[in-house]
């Protein structure tokens, strides 16, 4: 069994911050990666950040530039730092973690937690 635990959401006015942080806890193997997703209400969700175990990060074009993630191999913890954060950010994130092939292994996903910003 794996499990991934997230923290952090809530809400926040426009420009303010917000840190997430996932904890992966259980049988933890062969990582090839862990990343943030979103879904707003009515969309898809859709890819936020990744990182690799070989450190090579992803972004989604949106958040460039606002957001970080970042990864404790050591802790098997992953956190993004959100940073000038606009109402279009407001979704629930879920962390997400792949065992495996980089582009074709299990997928893992936490509960997911929201994030809400408003004034």
């Amino acid at each position: 069994q794996l499990q991934l635990v997230e923290s952090g959401g809530g809400l926040v006015q426009p420009g303010g911050s917000l840190r997430l942080s996932c904890a992966a806890s259980g049988s933890i193997f062969g990582i090839s990666a862990m990343a943030w997703y979103r879904q707003a209400p009515g969309k898809q969700r859709e890819l936020v950040a990744l990182i690799t175990s070989y450190g090579n990060i992803n972004y989604v074009e949106s958040v460039k530039g606002r957001f970080t993630i970042s990864r404790d191999n050591a802790k098997n913890t992953v956190t993004l730092q959100m940073n000038s954060l606009k109402p279009e950010d407001t979704a629930v994130y879920y962390c997400n973690l792949r065992r495996g092939n980089l582009y074709s292994g299990t997928d893992y996903w936490g509960q997911g937690t929201q994030v809400t910003v408003s004034s």
